[in-house]
């Protein structure tokens, strides 16, 4: 095949727009330094990838994946249980949280709350005694 027209393509990739983007993913391989399934024949990249498309000799399905795969922003793992490396002390504090959970009482209700409003020192004793006294 001494030149290649897109009619050529249309017939193995009827839509413009997918032969387009097929035809580009090809060209940026080629251009990457993947192996030629042709000669080049002093062809530029984009050609070598039209001619490739016409004589059917590489794999557009797999062209159709790489283009899908290059514009996804989420990767897909094949493995859905993850393993999740823990914190220190997570492990522990699940356990914990476990036992109280299971207990009646709650996880704190063996413990008192206790008011500190009494032990707190008012603003007089930290700034040293009442400002009005210190005038007289």
């Amino acid at each position: 095949m001494a030149r290649v027209t897109v009619e050529d393509c249309i017939e193995k990739i009827p839509n413009r727009f997918e032969l387009v983007m097929v035809a580009s993913q090809r060209a940026r391989k080629v251009s990457s330094g993947a192996a030629l399934s042709i000669e080049r024949d002093n062809d530029k990249d984009p050609v070598v990838a039209l001619r490739e498309i016409a004589g059917e000799t590489i794999d557009v399905d797999s062209l159709k994946e790489d283009i899908i795969r290059n514009h996804q922003r989420m990767v897909a793992y094949e493995n859905e249980e993850e393993n999740i490396d823990l914190m220190d002390g997570e492990e522990e504090w699940g356990s914990i949280a476990e036992k109280a959970a299971d207990s009646p009482s709650g996880m704190y209700a063996a413990e008192e709350i206790v008011d500190d409003a009494e032990k707190e020192p008012s603003l007089e004793d930290l700034a040293g005694g009442n400002p009005i006294d210190i005038f007289k």
